[in-house]
């Protein structure tokens, strides 16, 4: 499982999943911090990585594309701290690894996690 945090979540979530062996790196890594959201969108899908945001606009496109790939992690609290969230988000992403690889939307909320798998049905 490879991640891509968004410029919205803190660079201090790498060393997070990094030391839960999640490859994980920051977007001011990979490219600009003006970058769009369809720029990283391409990136991560190209690169077969997972987002994890704090955007609804992610999942939104995944919703107009009908996209399989790349999976998205949402997460969905006001402390976005990873002291405050990151066990809750690694113990979420574990539990569904194979359906993130396979394509997922997954929102993690403090009480609960919602898994949706790819292509999105409009409903």
């Amino acid at each position: 499982m490879k991640l891509i945090i968004d410029m919205n979540l803190s660079p201090r979530w790498v060393s997070v999943f990094n030391a839960e062996g999640i490859d994980a790196t920051h977007w001011s890594s990979l490219g600009k911090a003006n970058a769009t959201d369809m720029e990283i969108f391409n990136y991560a899908a190209r690169h077969n990585c997972i987002i994890l945001t704090h955007d609804l606009d992610f999942g939104a496109i995944l919703a107009a594309t009908h996209g399989e790939k790349p999976s998205v992690v949402q997460i969905r609290a006001d402390n976005l701290n990873p002291e405050a969230i990151g066990k809750k988000v690694i113990i979420a992403l574990k539990q569904v690894a194979t359906e993130l690889t396979a394509g997922a939307l997954l929102t993690i909320e403090p009480g609960r996690a919602r898994l949706k798998l790819l292509p999105l049905q409009i409903k």
